[in-house]
């Protein structure tokens, strides 16, 4: 799914929604998928004239193949990004993303408009996992910086600030969420089981 959602009320966030989604949408149909999924209504009717120009009358795509690929075990576990670099913008938008949809999760909502993109539960998996692993390995960003606990609850307080505190719906719930999955000694199994007890 591509997760960009239009805007009613902002043209330009609007905009670029549609071409992000027109993009995926693109890239998706010539890619062999028969249909898709979308985060928004006003996406559907883009969503479906990419898919009717590429299907045409078919109903799918099996026809077309994809060659062959040849991975080995090794490929599997290596998990290095050439020219990737761990920044202190990614590590705050991990804890911003991450507390963003624990409130809203905890309010009652799976999935959330956070930055004009839809979020769910994945989205925080992948913000909280990077964080505990970080931590726990004691990764060094790219200015030469040491993420250890001290540095995460720093630029945890910073990003909290920037949300409002703790006083804004059920955001000092969702630090403690957090704290817990980010200092866990060994890796929690999944972050709505640690929020499931702050449930009323």
């Amino acid at each position: 799914m591509a997760a960009f959602i239009p805007s009613r009320k902002d043209p330009e966030v609007n905009a670029a929604a549609m071409a992000r989604v027109r993009e995926d949408k693109e890239r998706e149909s010539s890619d062999g998928f028969d249909g898709t999924w979308v985060a928004h209504p006003d996406l559907v009717p883009l969503a479906t004239e990419i898919f009717d120009g590429v299907l045409g009358a078919a109903t799918d795509q099996r026809l077309r193949q994809r060659p062959p690929v040849d991975v080995s075990a090794a490929e599997l576990v290596d998990l290095a990004v050439a020219g990737g670099q761990i920044t202190e913008a990614g590590v705050r938008t991990n804890v911003s993303v991450a507390l963003q949809y624990l409130d809203s999760w905890l309010l009652g909502n799976g999935a959330a408009a956070i930055n004009n993109l839809m979020e769910d539960a994945a989205t925080a998996e992948i913000c909280r996992s990077q964080l505990w692993q970080w931590r726990a390995t004691r990764t060094r960003l790219a200015d030469g910086r040491v993420f250890d606990g001290e540095l995460y609850k720093k630029i945890r307080h910073e990003e909290l600030g920037l949300l409002g505190g703790t006083a804004v719906g059920r955001l000092g719930d969702a630090v403690t969420v957090l704290d817990q999955l980010v200092f866990a000694n060994g890796f929690p199994d999944f972050l709505t089981l640690e929020a499931y007890r702050l449930i009323d």
